[in-house]
């Protein structure tokens, strides 16, 4: 343990896996050119659905024995946590890793792997001697990182974070909040998404009419357009290596941003009907802890989903928090148009993506507006092309998810 502990917590490294891309280069530069990647899968039951599918070297860091069983969640978060470690040029050889501390954020973990377990002995007439021995363990809470534990050989805390969509934003505070403590010295963080795996996701959402639908799939997630009509569900993670400020610099660290400010709360008003007074309030909490005003911060990236009432009422927060005659210079995006919902990894990934802002100045677009609902009428919204600016200090970050819990996270462009 360092013996004076920092406040001040830095990201240093960045593994992440999405629809567009495998590393924070690739995934970075298909936002800026506009490259979604959306595809028709076949889901059992139901048939053709548009699905966000990531296409990451599983092979790189597990044998097709550990793959056979492991979970796909559980592969995920291996190769990102795997990625981030590289990224960041820790010596992971004689680190002490009784300090290294595993935190995942998850959405819908457990019940993939029993819909196939239940699905392989539907093809033995239900007989449970066909049951995989290795349900138990891939389905507990815990499994993601776990995984990496195992993987990695990691003896510090490791465990899940339950926070529905907004559970990416969640893991990375709780890696914060865990080397605030002095409980460990290094944390991977963020989360991890296997929902395409689940045909209780996609017909849970076609039930709700919350299913995107339309004929060219890279078309289907489009937040804030007047014709969107649903979730694209997707699959993906984004793992950070975090750090206290003066490990990082003892050995020389890229700082990839600070993390200054976070907050989450709950609407406690509907299982799934967004609440946009409560949506504020989180947003106005983390920016009290990060010590900023609203035109302070220049990219707001959205959570919209691409539901018709989710966009309108986080447009609704924004639009109080954010009035573009008193925050001139905050620019607004999404980046769910490019890779549909990727559930607890969304947050995680969606920060990833807006990272490298601070470096080239630019505003990442929301694409696929072809007609802007004038309920989301945003004054500064970024629209079908990047935006150049003078300068990018601040990202505010919102995931909202499933039984009221919102959160927000807020980075900060390193300085000393």
């Amino acid at each position: 343990m360092s013996k004076s502990l920092s406040s001040r917590i830095v990201i240093t490294g960045v593994g992440l896996t999405a629809p567009n891309g495998n590393s924070l280069a690739e995934f970075r530069q298909n936002l800026l050119s506009g490259t979604g990647r959306i595809a028709n899968i076949e889901m059992r039951y139901m048939g053709q659905v548009h699905a966000g599918v990531c296409d990451y070297d599983a092979r790189k860091y597990q044998t097709r024995r550990e793959l056979r069983n492991s979970t796909r969640a559980g592969s995920i978060a291996v190769y990102c946590s795997r990625e981030a470690v590289t990224d960041s040029g820790i010596e992971w050889e004689g680190l002490d890793t009784s300090r290294v501390g595993v935190y995942v954020g998850t959405t819908e973990h457990g019940n993939v792997e029993t819909e196939h377990e239940i699905y392989n002995i539907s093809q033995y007439d239900y007989d449970v001697r066909f049951w995989s021995h290795h349900h138990n363990p891939r389905t507990v809470a815990n499994n993601p990182a776990g995984e990496v534990t195992l993987n990695m050989g990691i003896h510090g805390p490791h465990y899940a974070i339950g926070a529905a969509c907004a559970a990416g934003n969640a893991g990375i505070i709780q890696g914060y909040q865990m080397l605030l403590l002095g409980e460990v010295d290094l944390a991977l963080a963020g989360g991890v998404s296997e929902s395409i795996q689940s045909f209780g996701i996609f017909a849970g959402f076609k039930s709700q009419g919350a299913l995107a639908v339309h004929e060219d799939p890279n078309k289907a997630s489009r937040p804030f357009d007047k014709a969107r009509n649903g979730i694209v569900v997707s699959e993906g993670g984004a793992i950070y290596t975090l750090e206290r400020l003066e490990d990082a610099k003892a050995r020389g660290a890229k700082i990839y941003a600070e993390i200054v400010g976070y907050h989450l709360n709950s609407d406690a008003t509907d299982a799934v009907l967004p609440n946009s007074e409560r949506q504020v309030q989180c947003m106005k909490a983390a920016l009290r802890k990060a010590g900023l005003q609203p035109s302070e911060i220049d990219i707001v990236n959205t959570h919209a989903t691409s539901t018709p009432q989710g966009d309108a009422q986080e447009c609704q927060a924004i639009r109080e928090l954010f009035p573009v005659e008193v925050c001139p210079e905050t620019r607004i995006n999404n980046t769910k148009s490019y890779i549909g919902h990727a559930m607890g990894a969304a947050g995680a990934l969606e920060l990833a993506g807006n990272l490298p802002s601070f470096e080239d100045g630019l505003v990442h677009p929301t694409i696929n507006v072809e007609d802007l609902d004038p309920e989301c009428a945003l004054g500064n919204l970024v629209m079908n092309e990047p935006e150049k600016r003078p300068e990018i200090r601040t990202i505010l970050n919102n995931s909202f998810g499933m039984l009221g819990i919102n959160s927000c996270l807020i980075v900060k462009k390193f300085a000393e």
